[in-house]
């Protein structure tokens, strides 16, 4: 259970579970920054190493679910977190390990990102854990958030390339949630062809269409992690209020928006940059 006596505040304590790129631009550091940019504060667990920057990942280091749990452990006895979004994993027994944790700890706004490749095309997750993450810990989410190629994995078949098929693989994702709870699909069709771009919101029940133009740039690294991030960040903030779930995304969505069209204020890298999390303080 969660500390029976904690402070209140209107600041919302969001944990990033996922692993580390050193560049910055994906992973726990892009989390982080999301968090402190949308006005929660930020907790990190890290369930992986990287050595990558903006053109690949050159290897992988998972420490032991013994430290995983334990990092878990530790900060749950201590902090009361509102939302918790989950990345790389990398292993099977990491997510096993996750899973069975955040289950104990009866984890409040679960954000689940299925992160499997890297922007670069490196393999982030192993072919082993992904039925462990479906049986584990798609349990656990309030909400899943994979791309075209991702939601073609879970579904084991190939991903969507029309706004159709999206319908028809968010219905089906759906059906991988539990029914008796509310929980939701956040399918992103960035992936699609064509210079509009189209992502789906499902409950099981409302079908929201949420389109967005394309904004042509190399600089994406880390695009998944920091829209769930920025998801799980204001979903608390959000709560009480009007379709609370649709707004947050609303409002994430926007955020990274200009985050991506605000990139090439940054200089990082040769390959895919990162998007400018700080778009909206810092001076342009």
């Amino acid at each position: 259970m969660q500390p029976s006596s904690v402070r209140t505040s209107s600041i919302p304590n969001v944990l990033s579970i996922a692993g580390v790129d050193p560049s910055g631009g994906a992973g726990v550091l892009a989390d982080l920054k999301t968090f402190s940019a949308l006005g929660a504060y930020g907790c990190g667990v890290i369930a992986a190493l990287t050595a990558q920057n903006t053109q690949g990942v050159a290897g992988v280091h998972v420490p032991p679910t013994d430290f995983v749990r334990l990092q878990i452990d530790t900060l749950f006895a201590d902090v009361h977190l509102h939302a918790t979004k989950i990345g790389m994993l990398g292993s099977a027994e990491v997510t096993a390990t996750v899973a069975e944790r955040l289950a104990h700890w009866k984890a409040e706004n679960v954000v689940l990102d299925p992160v499997m490749v890297a922007k670069s095309g490196d393999t982030l997750l192993a072919k082993s854990a992904i039925a462990m993450m479906r049986e584990a810990l798609f349990p656990q989410a309030f909400m899943i958030t994979p791309n075209l190629p991702e939601a073609g994995v879970l579904l084991g078949q190939r991903g969507p390339d029309t706004v159709k098929e999206m319908y028809r693989a968010a219905e089906r994702l759906r059906e991988l949630l539990p029914v008796s709870s509310e929980r939701w699909v956040l399918l992103k069709g960035g992936h699609l062809p064509g210079n509009d771009l189209i992502d789906l919101l499902f409950d099981g029940d409302r079908m929201i269409e949420l389109p967005a133009p394309r904004i042509e740039t190399k600089n994406t690294h880390g695009t998944g992690c920091t829209l769930s991030s920025a998801v799980a960040a204001l979903l608390p903030q959000h709560a009480g209020g009007f379709r609370p779930v649709e707004a947050a995304v609303r409002q994430a969505r926007l955020w990274l928006l200009g985050a991506i069209a605000r990139s090439g204020e940054l200089a990082v890298g040769h390959g895919h940059g990162p998007v400018h999390h700080f778009h909206a303080l810092w001076p342009q």
